[in-house]
């Protein structure tokens, strides 16, 4: 009845005159179905699998089967094998690498990621990720034999990996769902590199990669346990902008409204309709103070991206070797996950990919104009599939959309009456014909979903 209701609504509509305010997002039960098929005891067999490995480090061993880095990477082909034989087959299970020598990595490795790729049956090529990475330190970034059980760092993002896989594909999604278990992050985000190299490769429209590292301790280092936000971080300004791009933005706008921060916009709304008693706290910045995740070599392909994290971090358990001093226990291991905070996670992770990939494509080609003028226009390229849209406007100084109006699905224009253009900011998104909506896009390549295409060579 919903979709119906939203289809009569776009009818109404027809060529595009705005109507009042609408509801900001149709209320979709699959959602609320998916969030809690989520299990954190599925979730704790896979940590403790991961931890069983001794140590995952980069540099570990790779030919035992029960010590390294080497083991924990079958382990987890094996993983996304299973989840595939129980939805008939429905996982390509790709291990792109590289071999790799660096300051952490003194002598030639091979870096191996282990990605299960879940064909979209709409739109295969454009592809929402979810990634975590696998490896594990200690105190030394540089010792690989001693034990570094890596519970929180990262295996409870790994376990998130699995857990999303294992739900999301019991079902079809128009756009395709990359589930990607990443190495060698803690000797200088390799991984994401890799990932993003490889997706690159493919051709792939990535739309979305959110990247969880360190998502499963609920208690800080200060003995506060808080159990109800997590954090996305996200860039303000897009790593691969342009000098002329910067010059354009430094003026009309656009600082706060790059495609990763559109896209944790996304994903706080979907906190507060689908996870109950869990919060987004929306990070302006890339990563935490001065330090990196694998989401940042996305952002350096022009790839939107996210960085989740929890609430509140303990650092006596991260990149420690295993010891006690003072009676404080230092280390990563399993006592200091909460499961069921992780399970909220999870949720968060598995309702945010579902709604990504039913929603139609971001629509691209955003333009604004309405310079001395009482009305704004804003204009959009057609998005196939899409059965309407939505234009949206907020104040300058606002952390979210708060205004919007509703278009039918021949419109590519909207022009605001009385709504001034140095006023406000403003965007677009897609809807479905059964009330799935993109996030929004800001105007022009601020905020454009679409990776930058590769430079011409120069004539020879």
């Amino acid at each position: 009845m919903r979709a119906l209701a939203l289809g009569l609504t776009l009818m109404l509509l027809g060529g595009g005159a705005a109507v009042a305010q609408t509801p900001a997002a149709t209320e979709q039960p699959f959602l609320h179905e998916l969030a809690i098929q989520v299990r954190p005891e599925r979730m704790r067999e896979d940590i403790e699998a991961m931890v069983g490995f001794g140590t995952r480090h980069t540099m570990s061993e790779t030919q035992s089967e029960t010590r390294g880095i080497g083991a924990a990477r079958r382990w987890s082909a094996r993983r996304f094998e299973a989840i595939s034989a129980d939805c008939g087959g429905c996982l390509e299970i790709v291990t792109p690498s590289d071999t790799v020598t660096n300051q952490r990595i003194t002598t030639p490795t091979e870096v191996v990621n282990v990605v299960a790729i879940q064909r979209g049956t709409g739109d295969p090529n454009r592809v929402i990720i979810i990634s975590g990475h696998l490896d594990s330190r200690v105190s030394d970034v540089m010792d690989f034999t001693s034990d570094a059980p890596g519970a929180n760092d990262d295996a409870s993002g790994v376990a998130t990996v699995f857990e999303a896989a294992r739900v999301l594909s019991k079902h079809e999604f128009d756009a395709t769902i990359v589930y990607a278990v990443l190495s060698g992050e803690e000797q200088g985000l390799l991984g994401g590199k890799i990932l993003a190299d490889y997706a690159k490769a493919e051709g792939w429209f990535v739309e979305a990669n959110l990247n969880n590292d360190i998502v499963g301790n609920s208690e800080g280092s200060n003995g506060v346990r808080d159990t109800t936000r997590v954090r996305v971080f996200s860039e303000g300004t897009k790593t691969v902008e342009t000098e002329q791009q910067a010059a354009q933005r430094r003026y009309n706008g656009g600082e706060v409204d790059s495609s990763s921060r559109n896209l944790s916009r996304f994903v706080d709304g979907i906190a507060d309709r689908y996870v109950a008693n869990f919060d987004v706290e929306m990070i302006y910045r890339t990563d935490r103070y001065g330090r990196g995740g694998d989401q940042v070599e996305m952002l350096r392909a022009g790839f939107p991206a996210v960085r989740i994290s929890e609430g509140a971090e303990h650092y006596d358990r991260q990149h420690q070797d295993l010891r006690v001093e003072n009676g404080i226990h230092y280390g990563d291991v399993i006592e200091g996950v909460d499961f069921d905070y992780l399970g909220q996670v999870a949720r968060l992770n598995i309702v945010s990919l579902a709604a990504l990939a039913k929603a139609p494509s971001p629509p691209t080609g955003v333009t604004i104009t309405g310079a001395v003028r009482p009305d704004t226009t804003v204009r959009w390229q057609a998005v196939p599939g899409a059965a309407g849209y939505r234009v949206w406007w907020r104040s300058t100084t606002a952390p979210q959309w708060t205004h919007s109006r509703a278009f039918g699905p021949e419109a590519t224009e909207a022009v605001l009456r009385g709504i001034v253009i140095d006023d406000w900011f403003f965007g677009v998104s897609a809807i479905s014909a059964d009330g799935y909506e993109s996030p929004v896009v800001f105007p022009g390549p601020a905020g454009d979903f679409r990776a930058p295409a590769p430079a011409a060579a120069p004539a020879q």
